[in-house]
């Protein structure tokens, strides 16, 4: 399956009321009471996961409650199944319940803005995990990968798949759900590499298809991907043209999109499937890329980010300030909201020993 920005200081000395101003200038929520006076040994946290449909939010949820809950805290985990009331529901359910900060990775990053004006109001601090949430001044922080670069290594992936020939090759686009913020940086990403080679005609996108409206997937979903995929090999590629490389922005597309193509005489000998990306290293396609069908996946070690999510909420909670490396990227529509960035790393045939298996984030029999 990328716009970012800060947060405030209220002196410590300073009463109710100066803190209540000092949330009113800002737009976004202070430090509690329990947090000033050092309260926060037990807290209640609200993590909010959009689906179990997707592993790798598993590998998130599961991840960050463990971390909080070592270091003493409570956590409310919930998973909404890419249904945005539930998630509105179950975010309202963890401030009733007295949570004192929220981890949210949203379905749709512009519906939460009632929830989190309340968190606002209680004075519950927001983080915002790998999915920016948009349109809201009560976002305190952003904890995600580097979404440009992700795209930017997709695109280099595919074109270093397609080999050193002078083409014409022939390529399709798609991007990523239209509600989620991180589908543009993604695509945007992916297109500063593949526009130049697209106007040079070394790259040729036959359906005409470039724009990221026209080839995007809402919700992420791998049967919307694999019936648009059908639906180009249909009508565009017809007596005799081949389709060479697809980008494809999440694993649950690619594994769409491969469907789509086997059905249409890929992946034969005399047909091999063209060079198709992804992202997230989920086990049924690094199955996939080890079989020789999807060419590439970019991981992004949900441990590393659920380590600087819980590192960074422990710090809040604490009346901290925690580390982040990015006050400049993440516009949200009402704020620059302060982000730390992790990197991603493209995993193909060639190096999912060493970081998928030799790094402990699979076993061999997982990708038996």
């Amino acid at each position: 399956m990328k716009f970012t920005r800060g947060i405030r200081a209220a002196a410590a000395a300073a009463g109710a009321a100066v803190l209540a101003l000092g949330v009113a200038a800002c737009g976004s929520s202070a430090k509690t009471a329990d947090q000033q006076a050092g309260g926060s040994e037990g807290a209640l946290v609200g993590v909010t996961m959009p689906t179990k449909s997707s592993e790798r939010w598993i590998h998130d949820g599961d991840n960050i409650k463990a971390a909080l809950e070592k270091l003493g805290y409570k956590v409310d985990l919930q998973y909404a199944e890419n249904d945005i009331p539930t998630q509105v529901n179950q975010i309202e359910n963890q401030l009733t319940k007295g949570a004192k900060l929220l981890v949210v990775a949203s379905i749709d990053g512009t519906a939460l803005t009632t929830q989190l004006q309340e968190a606002a109001d209680r004075k519950v601090p927001v983080i915002a995990y790998d999915r920016l949430i948009r349109n809201s001044p009560a976002v305190d922080y952003y904890a995600t990968f580097d979404n440009f670069k992700v795209g930017v290594e997709q695109a280099n992936s595919l074109v270093k798949g397609l080999g050193d020939g002078p083409g014409p090759f022939n390529i399709e686009l798609f991007g990523g759900s239209p509600d989620d913020n991180n589908a543009t940086f993604f695509f945007n990403g992916a297109m500063s590499v593949l526009k130049p080679l697209i106007d040079s005609k070394k790259l040729v996108v036959k359906s005409g298809q470039t724009a990221f409206a026209t080839t995007a997937i809402l919700r992420w979903d791998p049967a919307t991907a694999q019936r648009r995929m059908e639906d180009l090999l249909t009508k565009t590629y017809t007596g005799g043209a081949k389709v060479q490389g697809v980008l494809s922005p999440y694993d649950g597309l690619s594994i769409g999109i491969l469907s789509a193509l086997k059905s249409n005489g890929y992946g034969s000998a005399g047909q091999p499937y063209p060079v198709v990306t992804g992202q997230d290293a989920e086990v049924a396609s690094v199955k996939s890329i080890i079989s020789g069908e999807q060419y590439s996946t970019v991981f992004k070690d949900t441990r590393k980010l659920a380590d600087v999510t819980v590192k960074m909420a422990d710090s809040v909670l604490k009346g901290q300030k925690p580390a982040v490396n990015n006050t400049t990227d993440y516009d949200n529509g009402k704020k620059v909201v302060p982000a730390q960035l992790l990197q991603p790393v493209v995993v193909d045939k060639s190096n999912y020993q060493k970081e998928l298996l030799d790094s402990g984030y699979y076993t061999a029999g997982q990708l038996k």
